[in-house]
């Protein structure tokens, strides 16, 4: 492929979000007759799936305290089941199991499921609650647990398989995918500030439209636009709160425990959702029962045949850069090294055994290898989609990413001139109006 010097739009990133928008719009262009998908190039500075989209957990859930959320993965749930054999979704369901703390912010995200037309069930009661899940699994011991949402629908996909799935379907429509090209700056318009052009390390792009799909290298691009390091906020109270950074990093810690996964079977021999787990009674060793932990904590879980075993994680921890205004490289040598440590293979073993029987005494198959990785997070932990620069279409999922498929399609309809509701409140503006998300009672930051 000849290196091209001009093209309508370019998409940087050629992961989830990057790749189902350029699907999307090719797809509309060719529908209104406005275009080809050769109109649109992906670029990305390693490969596709080489970032965050290529080791998620492959989670897909509706599982959302906030409104917003929750619809907006209503959407995305339908397009992962549009094509399950080429996203390699495995649709088997999702349960939130939580203690009493969480059972009235679970009650609320169940009785909104219910309004849009979700499919879930949901039991609340210490007694029917472990009878419910032991009727799933026999093994099943957690205890402190009040209610169960267990919805019908999502589950989980194979991470690189979803996102050449993506490829495949973008390539379908003629979009063209360069990889092996960072990204080093931006030409702009003298009057508007309109970006006309994208400098690589390859060359210069001329373009008419910019979308910025990065996930974690977010920061790096938005400075590179020269956007606000500063944010606004205004609380609910109306007291405005200055000087809050606009990105910062969390570590999300995951792990493989190399068992077979037929192990997790349900009792009738089925595949079982993916379990979350909320509790506060406090976590013991499975190995010499000392306390781990006695602050609520949460895990996830699931048996998983591409990561060859059960595979899940748990509550991430915030990284503080070497100053406010430093992007860091997710997967570059400054980064934090992704082999998960004994800390949290010991944590996240005795959890599962927490929760069942069946994983005590597996620690000892914990796989030493990468896993887990940096997420670059907004000052509220929830995605920003907005147009910035006249032209550039940022997507920052902050790290809810992989599960939002959807995502994509809505922006590509945005940048075609058709506005989406489903990502009104995502706008970058809202903190400065205080409409701000929800937060829930869940351990964990982005809830």
């Amino acid at each position: 492929m000849s290196f091209p010097t001009h093209v309508r739009y370019v998409v940087i990133g050629a992961g989830v979000h990057g790749l189902s928008t350029a699907w999307r719009l090719a797809e509309q262009l060719a529908a209104a007759g406005k275009g080809v998908g050769s109109d649109i190039l992906v670029i990305d500075k390693t490969a596709i799936a080489a970032g965050a989209s290529g080791i998620a957990c492959g989670v897909v859930r509706n599982n959302y305290f906030q409104p917003a959320m929750r619809e907006l993965m209503a959407h995305s749930v339908d397009v992962w089941e549009s094509d399950p054999k080429a996203f390699s979704y495995h649709p088997v369901g999702y349960m939130q199991v939580s203690h009493e703390a969480m059972r009235e912010d679970v009650t609320s995200i169940y009785e909104q499921q219910k309004a849009i037309g979700y499919p879930s069930e949901f039991i609340e009661g210490q007694e029917d609650c472990t009878a419910y899940m032991r009727d799933l699994l026999n093994d099943w011991r957690a205890e402190g647990i009040t209610s169960v949402l267990h919805e019908k629908k999502g589950g989980y996909a194979n991470n690189t398989a979803a996102i050449y799935g993506l490829a495949d379907k973008a390539e379908a429509r003629g979009v063209r995918i360069l990889t092996g090209m960072s990204v080093n700056g931006f030409e702009r318009g003298s009057q508007t500030g309109a970006v006309t052009a994208v400098v690589t390390d390859r060359g210069t792009i001329k373009c008419d439209q910019v979308v910025v799909a990065v996930g974690p290298w977010v920061k790096t691009i938005w400075d590179l636009l020269e956007l606000p390091r500063e944010v606004s906020i205004k609380g609910p109270d109306g007291t405005m709160h200055h000087g809050i950074p606009t990105w910062r990093y969390w570590c999300l810690e995951e792990g493989v425990i190399g068992v077979d996964p037929d192990l997790q079977k349900l009792n009738g021999g089925g595949m079982p959702p993916v379990i979350h787990v909320d509790t506060d009674v406090p976590l013991r060793s499975d190995v010499d029962g000392s306390v781990i932990t006695e602050e609520p904590w949460g895990i996830y879980y699931k048996p998983d045949f591409h990561f060859g075993g059960v595979q899940g994680g748990g509550m991430p921890y915030e990284v503080k850069t070497p100053a406010d205004d430093v992007a860091i490289d997710p997967y570059g040598p400054d980064s934090p090294e992704f082999v998960v440590g004994p800390d949290f293979a010991h944590m996240w073993c005795s959890a599962l055994a927490f929760c069942q029987e069946r994983f005590s005494g597996q620690i000892g198959k914990f796989k030493k290898e990468p896993s887990g990785g940096l997420g670059c997070f907004t000052p509220d932990s929830f995605p920003v989609f907005d147009t910035f620069c006249e032209n550039v279409y940022v997507i920052a999922d902050s790290n809810h990413g992989f599960k939002m498929i959807g995502v994509g399609h809505l922006v590509a309809d945005e940048i075609l001139g058709r506005e989406q509701a489903l990502l009104e409140p995502f706008r970058f503006s809202r903190y400065a109006d205080g409409k701000l998300h929800p937060l829930s009672n869940s351990p964990f930051p982005w809830s």
